[in-house]
């Protein structure tokens, strides 16, 4: 494996800087490119380390700090605020994190400090308030970006997303400019009908006991198949959301993970070979 060399870095975005985690290996020869985009948390220390592993694989990575970067939304994702809402999201069982009712149930127990706090988070990442038209933009700009920098070779770069930055990997395929998307459970694109401006190869891993996500993803299908996209998908019995974290006890699931990891390593080799 390579040695690597990291900074952390910015890039101009529509509405303020984008700060971001550059890494890629030691040396000088051209390198396939990855925008790497974080989960709902942000760019947290398991991010860079993914965005490590990679590196040590041969890529030059970008992970763009979305959340961490908005002047808006950054006091909202301290990483106070955001132990506190992993602690309550913990106590919920797998397939009740996307019951609103229940959610809102459990939510009322918490101690009224806490209560607001993870009310506050829940009602602005699940409650529609998240300015995904600009994340779109702001992660096609990372792309740019990446593009730019020394030793990667513009003509090859992909991106990885995992839940949220899932759903932002495959927004990004659908403005037609990358060269491989992979997508660690993700939604879909909405419109659906996005499908039809993806040019690139693209890989889906969705765990089976996820099954509030998984329960459109016939839809993704149809489209891709109705499209003609080129696009694998992989299913991991017993893996629930999140089970790629392994910072994340609670939803890591080490064998599906080794098994994803190896996956994903070989659709990046095919879709981003050297030109």
């Amino acid at each position: 494996m390579s040695q690597t060399e990291s900074s952390m870095i910015k890039f101009r975005g529509p509405a303020h800087d984008i700060n971001a985690y550059f890494v890629r290996p030691e040396g000088e020869e051209r390198l396939p490119g990855l925008v790497l985009i974080h989960e709902i948390w942000g760019l947290v220390p398991h991010i860079k380390d993914v965005a490590d592993r990679f590196a040590r694989e041969g890529y030059a990575v970008l992970a763009p700090d979305l959340m961490g970067s908005d002047p808006a939304l950054a006091p909202l994702f301290s990483t106070a605020n955001v132990a506190a809402v992993q602690e309550f999201m913990f106590t919920l069982p797998p397939g009740k994190m996307r019951d609103q009712v229940f959610v809102q149930e459990e939510l009322a127990k918490l101690p009224e400090e806490k209560r607001a706090v993870v009310g506050s988070f829940f009602g602005t990442v699940f409650g529609g308030k998240l300015p995904f038209p600009r994340f779109v933009t702001e992660v096609t700009e990372a792309y740019a970006h990446l593009k730019e920098q020394r030793g990667v070779n513009p003509n090859i770069v992909g991106s990885v997303g995992f839940c949220f930055g899932g759903t932002m990997s495959l927004r990004l395929a659908c403005t037609g400019q990358t060269q491989a998307c992979v997508v660690f459970y993700g939604q879909n694109p909405d419109p659906i009908e996005q499908v039809e401006k993806i040019k690139c190869p693209v890989l889906g891993n969705y765990g089976v006991e996820d099954t509030g996500l998984n329960a459109s993803l016939d839809q993704l299908v149809a489209a891709m198949v109705k499209y003609k996209r080129d696009f694998e998908m992989k299913l991991y019995p017993g893996a629930p959301h999140a089970f790629f974290n392994d910072t994340n006890l609670y939803m890591h699931r080490p064998a599906q993970a080794a098994i994803a990891w190896k996956l994903t390593l070989d659709f990046l080799g095919r879709s981003l070979a050297s030109d």
